[in-house]
């Protein structure tokens, strides 16, 4: 089984900016338009999908172990159901944050910034699992 610091050396490698709170604000710091914001946040996103797939299997392990030991084979479907259950939470919760634009050229870059934001937060919380 991994342990959670090598879990979180993984993601802080994946994932540098894991602890900033505004990604928009990352991105536009070194880009000028709305346009290269988006492709920066395009960017980032993926790395938070992708630092949330391997926390996910960490922690996917661990229950997995959990199991074993117990006998019982309930912590690993609970988190397949939460993190399901977390997906769709985070993709209603995004659609909502773009839907205040109003149809504005912002509404990309809210939904983006809203899924990385909440990417972070759930990789955070799967490496709590993960030991």
């Amino acid at each position: 089984m991994f342990r959670v610091s090598t879990a979180c050396v993984f993601a802080a490698l994946l994932c540098p900016t894991l602890s900033y709170a505004d990604p928009a604000s990352e991105c536009g710091v070194e880009n000028n338009s709305q346009a290269q914001i988006a492709n920066c946040l395009k960017d980032t996103a993926k790395r938070v999908d992708e630092t949330i797939k391997q926390t996910l299997g960490f922690a996917v392990e661990a229950a997995r172990s959990l199991d074993s030991t117990t006998g019982r084979k309930v912590v690993e479907p609970a988190l397949e159901k939460a993190h399901a259950g977390w997906s769709a939470a985070r993709d209603a919760q995004c659609e909502y944050v773009e839907a205040t634009y109003a149809g504005g050229s912002g509404g990309s870059i809210a939904n983006l910034s809203c899924r990385i934001k909440m990417g972070r937060e759930r990789a955070d919380l799967l490496l709590t699992f993960a030991d």
